[in-house]
């Protein structure tokens, strides 16, 4: 059965322009989602363009010819930059352009002009460019893109294979055989327009469910990231703890836990102002960012009080407790002295994986360490570690 296809460019046409100008619309409300703008300026512009185009045999050809296909390849453009800057990527106006200079350029030979092969087969080939480019995008992409971009690519796959075939296969169709619905070719023409549907409503909907599923990453991200230091608060802290420490339980392994709190930081925004208090913070967090393996879990978990878990044994987390302290009280932040922390540390050995017994015990550990003049280190009574500091005291 072959599609009527003035019913098709007419249906085309205003189903492009209306999801353009609601992508756009939905850009308007959140204006940092740019691939929103540039998705919407595709649909506009392949509207446009399949309307130029659709003009052919009034006597005008360089709108239809020339301009309609101008937009057409802009359309195309304009989908590969959505993809790109969704990559993180900045737009690249040369590449942005260079469809539309080489049509320029080839509409200039008369012999390109006359013959409507040469000029579907051109046209072709720079629509298999610009989708070669749009799934390169998704490739180079693909480890830092936290979304869900396959069925983007695959779509976008076929499209540009769909091209590649008309290249070699669509030797194009008359203006007469395009409205008599009849004639060699037809059922191809058809089925072409009836793809650029599929696809830039596919494509659209995909792009529109990337940038939510980005946008509720970024929430989340939000949601368990601390507004000052940019590390985990305590929600992520005790959530991705608890994980550790069930994984640790199967395994049987020990973990340690590092509860960390400046020394005297009261009287440090009091006397210095609330900036650096600030400042001191950050600090220590890189500090923290800096000593500690990735796979470690901290966070800020109070106004100046840090948590780490990791997984260790007491002597090895001692280890990494006193490194803390001293590459805090190191910094050039303020005058020697003036910055430090105390630490109380506590492992799963004798106390089990019980994140909140954990929490309390490196709690008293810590107050410990304020009692014993601030600025050290404290095991957590019961231990084997918390013994031997003791008997070197």
């Amino acid at each position: 059965m072959t599609l009527h296809i003035p019913t098709l460019l007419i249906v085309s046409v205003f189903i492009f322009c209306v999801m353009g100008l609601l992508t756009l619309h939905a850009w308007s409300r959140e204006t940092r989602e740019r691939p929103l703008a540039y998705l919407g300026s595709m649909m506009l512009l392949v509207s446009l363009g399949m309307l130029l185009v659709s003009l052919r045999g009034l006597g005008v050809d360089f709108v239809p010819v020339v301009l309609g296909n101008i937009a057409l390849l802009l359309g195309a453009a304009m989908n590969w930059t959505a993809m790109r800057v969704l990559a993180g990527r900045a737009p690249w106006l040369p590449g942005i352009l260079a469809g539309v200079v080489t049509w320029l350029i080839l509409c200039l030979v008369p012999a390109f002009m006359e013959s409507l092969s040469a000029r579907v087969t051109a046209y072709s080939l720079l629509t298999v460019a610009y989708g070669s480019a749009t799934v390169l995008e998704f490739w180079r992409s693909q480890r830092s893109l936290e979304v869900s971009y396959l069925p983007a690519f695959l779509l976008t796959l076929l499209h540009t294979v769909f091209y590649c075939i008309r290249a070699v296969y669509d030797t194009g169709l008359g203006q007469d055989q395009a409205l008599a619905g009849a004639g060699k070719g037809t059922s191809f023409f058809s089925f072409m327009l009836f793809e650029a549907m599929v696809y830039v409503i596919g494509i659209a909907y995909m792009t529109l469910a990337m940038v939510k599923e980005r946008a509720e990453l970024r929430f989340k991200a939000a949601a368990y990231s601390d507004a000052l230091t940019g590390i985990g608060n305590r929600r992520a802290f005790m959530s991705r703890s608890e994980q550790l420490l069930e994984s640790c339980k199967r395994r049987g392994t020990v973990v340690a836990l590092l509860l960390c709190d400046l020394d005297h930081f009261k009287r440090l925004n009091d006397t210095f102002g609330h900036a650096v208090g600030d400042q001191a913070l950050i600090a220590f967090s890189r500090v923290m960012s800096r000593t500690l393996h990735k796979l470690d879990v901290f966070g800020r978990i109070g106004g100046e009080e840090f948590a780490c878990l990791l997984e260790s044994d007491e002597a090895a987390a001692v280890d990494v407790a006193e490194r803390i302290r001293l590459e805090f009280a190191a910094l050039p932040l303020l005058e020697p002295g003036l910055l430090s922390v105390s630490i109380g540390v506590v492992t799963t050995r004798e106390n089990g994986h019980d994140l909140s017994r954990l929490l309390s015990l490196a709690d008293e550990a810590l107050y410990g360490a304020k009692g014993k003049g601030r600025n050290r280190v404290e095991v957590a009574p019961g231990s084997a570690a918390a013994w031997l500091m003791e008997d070197q005291g």
